[in-house]
Formats: C-alpha cells, structure tokens, sequence
C-alpha cells in the first residue's frame, strides 16, 4: 500500500462508488417522478401530485448529496490523474463541461421550479418543470457515459506531435457505439433503482398500515415500470453492452468468464472460482456452448481466452473482474423474478396483502445499488491495465508529484467527511418517509389492519 499508483487507484474508487450511490437514484427517480405528474395532468387527481411531490423532496436530497460528492472528483483528475489530464484534457474536457454547463444547469433549475414553484406554474408548468429535471439528468448521464465510453473505446481522436491526444471528430466522440449501449445499460440500471427504492417505500407504508393509498400507487408504479426496466436490463441492453466487450475487449469478456484457453463452443460459467496461477476455473457450474452463442450466434463459435495475451495485457485482478460480473447478473436475474411475481400478483389483485411479497420488496432495496456498483466494478477493473484502452496505461496517467502519503491522507479525510453526509442523508430521507406523503394536517395515525384487508 505504499505504492502511489494503488493509493490514487483506491481514492478514485472510493469517491465514484461513493458518489454514484446518490445520482442512480436520481436518474431513475426523475422518470418515475415524470410518471406521476403525467398521471395527475391526465386525471386532475391531487393524490398523483402529492405522490411526485413526496418523491420530489427524496429526489432534491439525494440530488444535493450528489453534487457535493462529485464535485470532488473533477478535481481529483488534476490532483491524483495529472498526467491523463495532460494527455487527455482537450477529449474528455468536451463532454465533461457540456455535463457541467448544460444538463446540470438544467437539471438544477428546473429542480427549484419542480419543488417551490407549483403554485405559481399550474399544472402544465409544473408538469414541464418535472419533464425539464428528467431530460437534465438523463442528458447528465449521456455526457458522463459517453466520457466513460471514449476511455474504453477511444474514437475521433489523432496523436499530436508531443503525444498529446486531440479531438478530431467531435460527433464521433459523442456518438460513439460504446457509449449509446452503455447508456442504454446503465441507466436501466438507474431506473431499476429508483423502482425497487419506490417499491420498498411503498411496501413499508402497506406492510406498517400507514399512508395505505400512497403505497399502493408506489408499488403498483414501481413494479409495472421495474418489471419492463428488467427485462431491458438483459436484453437487449447487457446482450449488446456484451457484445460490444467481446469486439472490442476481448481479454475483458475472458476474464469476467473466467476463460483461460481459447475454445471453441466456450461455455457460460455460472459458478466456479477462477484460479489465475493454475489458470483455470476451479469447481465449475457451466452451461456447454453457451458463451459462443451469446456472444456470436453460433453454437461452435471461437472465444479468445485470456491465453491469447500476455499476461502483464490481463486485468490487474481477474478474479475480482468475474466476481463482480457476476455478482451483477445474478442480481438482475433475481430483479426480474422478483418483479415478475410482483406483476403477476398485481395483476391477480393479491400484492396488497401479500405480506412475502411486500416484505420481499423491502428487503430489496440495497441489491440494486451492489449490482449497478458490481456492473461499473466489471467495465473499470476489466479495462486495466489500461486508463485509456490501447492508448495509455493507467501507472502513465498518475500525478507523478503526489506520494501516497499524500492520497492516504486526502482519502481518509474524504471516508470521514463521507460518513458524516451519509448520517445526514439517512436521517433526511427516514424524516421524509416518516411524515409521508399527506399534506400538513393530514392522517398520519397508524389505520387498521382490517382497511389494507378491504382495500
């Protein structure tokens, strides 16, 4: 640990897992949020209005949180990732200022129209105010990913005469076929998020007898839009997102596999423990051929195994690569079970006093956050060695002047200033579910068990 490549690597790490914790939320809330409005719009109903404004205060807490954990991590490319900065900067300084001037403006504005101007806007303006705040969030998260993507896929780009890289195309840079599946992916993910949280919210309410018509529209929303957001999740967004890793990536896909030799009709693994020294999977669970067909329709496909590169071309820890893939997509199998019984007993009439069900729906609520942290885990670790794929190694891209004393100091700071956000964002957010939806004056008394039986 006292190598400062690994303490930089850490930091990072640290803060964007940390950080995206809040904007998924966000992003998958602004849709649901947009849902609701578009429902009181149609039906005049105030109980839609006061449900988008409940879920309106939880999106602006979480939206404060994350503005305050990103914005450390544009300074940490000039504090910890100088040298890529150097290299970089005119690339990845693109989207990353139109993030900051246009989306997050808008997203902002419209934010403080969406939470204190209803009154004054009426129902279509603050309709569009709710409309605004998704396009700026979904646009933020467009111009993150497409930074993201340019990372491990780099296009538009030529090589300057001191090895600087330069921006030659820019629509190529933001249209660039990794970033358009990734996106797709990832904010899927995002909305998988905001309909179990939404879910989990409403089966608390209907589980505690409290708030009993609100956690029916929240589960009943979350778990019609979570069911379609699942199946998305797998296809066709993961099944292209994969593809693009097997075209592109190929040691990637090796290693979130577990594939050591290359093969022929190369099966799926489904369980099993990679062992890098005696390459190979130890005490597998495989699905024969399956992998061939997945990746390239046909049943005796060649995959490339991690063998067909040097091993120093390997990510730096394979096993942590195929875990968190892993990890990933056993969770969005278990989301799409999960929410297919859901839909089924919604429809049959029967979730409301499914008490299995709603507390499944409960209970749910973090699996969403480790599996779109375990799917970010898979797409960064696997693309190491390298920080920009093919072009540059991540150990070029470090602040050469920052020892590791100094990041373990900065990053203990941060994980101590974390925890205090973290305090405070759940004693927010527990005080916003715990006085619910109802306006001030309305019922907050616990109603009886026989009224969610009736209803």
């Amino acid at each position: 640990m006292d190598d400062a490549l690994t303490v930089h690597r850490l930091h990072f790490a640290f803060t964007v897992t940390y950080h995206y914790l809040f904007p998924q939320l966000t992003m998958g809330l602004a849709l649901l949020i947009l849902i609701l409005k578009t429902m009181a719009l149609r039906t005049g109903n105030e109980h839609y209005n006061r449900a988008a404004r409940f879920w309106a205060k939880i999106f602006g807490i979480n939206f404060a949180l994350g503005v305050v954990t990103g914005i450390p991590m544009e300074f940490q490319f000039g504090t910890n990732w100088a040298a890529f900065s150097k290299a970089a900067g005119g690339v990845i300084g693109q989207t990353l200022a139109m993030e900051g001037v246009f989306s997050f403006f808008l997203e902002s504005s419209f934010l403080g129209l969406l939470l204190f101007g209803e009154k004054r806007l009426g129902p279509r303006g603050h309709w569009f105010a709710a409309l605004m705040v998704f396009i700026g969030s979904w646009l933020s998260g467009y111009l993150i990913i497409a930074t993201d993507a340019w990372m491990q896929h780099p296009v538009g780009y030529t090589l300057g005469p001191k090895g600087e890289i330069l921006l030659t195309d820019f629509w190529a840079l933001l249209l660039n076929p990794w970033a358009l599946w990734q996106y797709a992916h990832n904010m899927n993910g995002a909305v998988l998020t905001g309909c179990f949280v939404m879910a989990s919210v409403g089966a608390f309410y209907l589980l505690s007898h409290k708030h009993v018509e609100y956690g029916r529209t929240f589960v009943r929303i979350a778990v019609i839009v979570g069911v379609f957001s699942s199946v998305l999740q797998l296809f066709p967004t993961g099944d292209a997102q994969g593809r693009m890793v097997a075209l592109h990536q190929p040691v990637t896909l090796a290693a979130m596999e577990g594939l050591f030799e290359t093969k022929e009709g190369a099966p799926l693994a489904i369980l099993g423990q990679p062992d890098v020294e005696k390459r190979r999977l130890d005490n597998p669970l495989v699905i024969p051929r399956l992998l061939s067909f997945l990746t390239y329709q046909r049943w005796k496909a060649e995959v490339k195994g991690l063998s067909e590169v040097p091993q120093e071309l390997w990510p730096d820890n394979v096993p942590l690569v195929y875990y968190s893939y892993h990890v990933m997509v056993g969770l969005g199998t278990i989301f799409i079970a999960i929410l297919v019984i859901a839909a089924w007993k919604l429809r049959r009439g029967t979730l409301y006093t499914s008490r299995w069900t709603l507390w499944t729906l409960l209970l749910s609520l973090p699996f969403p956050y480790i599996a779109n942290t375990a799917g970010w885990m898979t797409a960064e670790l696997g693309r190491q060695p390298w920080l920009i794929y093919g072009l540059m190694r991540t150990r070029d891209g470090v602040s050469p002047q920052v020892a590791a004393g100094n990041a373990w100091f900065t990053m203990l700071g941060f994980m101590g200033l974390y925890t205090v956000l973290s305090i405070l964002f759940l004693f927010l957010v527990y005080r916003e579910i715990e006085h619910g939806p109802e306006p001030d004056g309305g019922m907050h008394i616990r109603q009886p068990a026989a009224s969610v039986r009736a209803a």
